[in-house]
């Protein structure tokens, strides 16, 4: 049921090949996987109740019936009634509104797949922010959005185009959603949705529009065909977002960024295990199995890590350039696998195809694609030493042992750093926990305070290294960031830590002071968290339970729960 079943259409016996026809379907939708109501109370405004839907990779086919299939693309048009007061979105290229009647209409004019059609409707407001760029968000949330973004996308789209040919889909829209989207971001064309979450961290919202905004070539424009071949989306995609970082901010920023998300693929690496199956970019799809499932950091970075080595092969990337942009004219609007895009690769730069690079040994074009485990090659990161050093130098100075150069790392202005730098560190001591208690106990008295003022994706992850250490000084943040997160990405990994050390009876605790302000999905999600090893937990009923009592009645079982789940934050990866 979690994928519905089959239509099958009989056609006329006399309908002729290739003879026009069409079909009708009559049907509505119940609540399934791709459509999110929201109650006002889980919005920013708390004001209007709000909806979205969210496509990838196969839940658009319990949205309306479709050929849920990547290898698929038709344009769309829709029309949709709201009440009055709702503003209503989707990924078109043209949308009209009649107001006396509240109906939206919309039209899709270039072909997409189906996981690309996608539609939101809530208490929303439009900004310029661009000759063709609107920011759309929640009425309290909108200055943040054009303080952060205005001018900029352009800047993107601008340098995107200087690399990989004309932007086709007209206008580059962003609507910020509240805290229950699933994922970071997704690049439905003409529209991207991003959680508001992100907007307190300047350096990811930047990462994650730029990503968007590669999307548009590499994704929507030219789309994998299967999703056994991810990486010709997302790892297509993270390597035209470093160039196009590069081009704006910078090749030390760009290899600080990429640090930081290859420490997190080898990372994941040791979670999953090298001879892991999803660790292949070529990964099979068995009967049953989510799309979803296997997106990792290596459909990402694996991904990346083969394009950056095509891009080598070339001498210089604006050669590489060149390629993508004629690959992108030759396959625009239509669907892909791994070997159209190497055998264009090997046409285009006939001296590399005389040169057998496809066959070199130990970097084989089949062994990239199939082979289990890391990278065949990493790149070349040198140019962002002057941003990465300071990280390494000062991680050095809080795992050697004796602790005697305290000093030395305490006079670290944390504030001062970028937060890439910071996240690199910080995931680092992660790496290493726990650590020695007078360690620790030094790096709160050094760092703790500095960090409360920072963005939340630094804020969590030394909040994780104070649960997986047992500082109980500090856990009272832990408790007042959970009362204050709504969003997935900022409470799952800390209630997964919590769950696996010592402190499951502090996480029962906050959920049930919190569980009311968590969207349905999500509350289910901690639940099972919650639960490793014991017996389901029942739904509670808050409003005829103490806030004490739950720790009291769980507190022996969840005593005895198993320890060693996976996080998430080393799992998950943003669309």
């Amino acid at each position: 049921t979690d994928y519905g079943s089959s239509l099958t259409v009989s056609l006329p016996a006399a309908l002729q090949p290739h003879q026009p026809f069409q079909i009708i379907v009559r049907y509505t939708t119940a609540d399934g996987p791709a459509i999110w109501w929201l109650d006002p109370e889980l919005t920013y405004g708390n004001a209007k109740p709000f909806v979205f839907t969210q496509g990838h990779s196969v839940c658009n086919r319990s949205f309306f019936p479709c050929f849920d299939t990547p290898a698929v693309k038709c344009t769309y048009s829709a029309t949709v009634k709201a009440p009055a007061g709702i503003q209503v979105l989707m990924s078109a290229t043209q949308s009209t509104y009649l107001e006396e009647e509240g109906v939206y209409q919309f039209y899709m004019e270039y072909p997409v797949p189906a996981y690309l059609v996608a539609l939101v409707a809530g208490d929303l407001i439009h900004a310029d922010i661009g000759p063709r760029s609107r920011v759309w968000a929640e009425p309290c949330l909108l200055p943040t959005a054009i303080s952060k973004l205005s001018g900029m996308v352009e800047r993107w789209l601008t340098a995107a185009e200087s690399l990989y040919g004309p932007y086709i889909w007209g206008r580059y829209d962003i609507v910020f959603l509240p805290p229950s989207f699933p994922i970071v971001a997704m690049e439905n064309p003409c529209l991207t949705f991003i959680i508001s979450s992100i907007l307190e961290s300047d350096e990811f919202l930047i990462i994650d529009v730029i990503h968007e905004v590669a999307h548009s070539w590499f994704g929507n424009a030219v789309t994998n065909a299967t999703w056994e071949e991810m990486w010709l989306s997302e790892g297509l995609a993270t390597y035209a977002q470093r160039r196009i970082t590069t081009e704006t901010y910078g090749a030390a920023f760009t290899c600080l960024e990429t640090a930081f998300r290859l420490d997190a693929l080898h990372r994941q690496m040791k979670l999953l295990g090298e001879d892991n199956p999803v660790s292949k970019l070529q990964v099979k799809l068995e009967p049953g199995v989510n799309p979803s499932n296997l997106m990792n950091l290596f459909t990402y970075e694996k991904g990346y890590c083969f394009v950056y080595y095509l891009s080598q092969l070339c001498g210089d990337p604006r050669h590489f350039d060149s390629f993508l942009r004629a690959y992108i004219e030759k396959y625009k609007f239509t669907s892909v696998v791994a070997q159209d895009l190497l055998d264009s690769f090997l046409n285009f730069f006939p001296e590399l195809k005389e040169q057998c690079v496809e066959s070199k040994a130990g970097l084989e074009f089949e062994r990239w694609l199939n082979a289990t485990g890391p990278p065949l090659a990493e790149p070349d990161l040198s140019q962002g030493s002057s941003l990465t050093r300071p990280v390494e130098m000062l991680f050095k100075l809080w795992t050697t042992e004796p602790l005697d150069s305290v000093a030395a790392a305490s006079s670290v202005d944390l504030t001062k750093w970028r937060t890439f730098q910071t996240v690199l560190f910080l995931d680092r001591l992660l790496d290493g926990s726990p650590l020695p208690h007078e360690v620790i106990k030094k790096l709160s008295e050094c760092y703790s305070s500095q960090l409360d003022s920072m963005n939340a994706e630094i804020r969590i992850r030394w909040l994780q290294i104070v649960v997986r250490n047992d500082y109980y000084p500090d856990l009272y943040k832990v408790r007042r960031f959970l009362e204050n997160q709504m969003s997935r990405m900022y409470t799952i990994p800390l209630y997964e830590d919590l769950c696996t050390g010592t402190l499951k009876s502090f996480a029962l605790e906050i959920f049930y002071q919190t569980q009311n302000q968590l969207h349905p999905n999500l509350r289910k999600t901690i639940q099972q968290i919650l639960s490793q090893g014991l017996n389901p937990l029942p739904a509670i009923d808050t409003t005829a339970v103490t806030t004490d009592t739950p720790a009291m009645v769980l507190e022996d079982k969840v005593s005895e729960a198993t320890n060693g789940a996976i996080s998430l934050r080393d799992v998950n990866v943003s669309a």
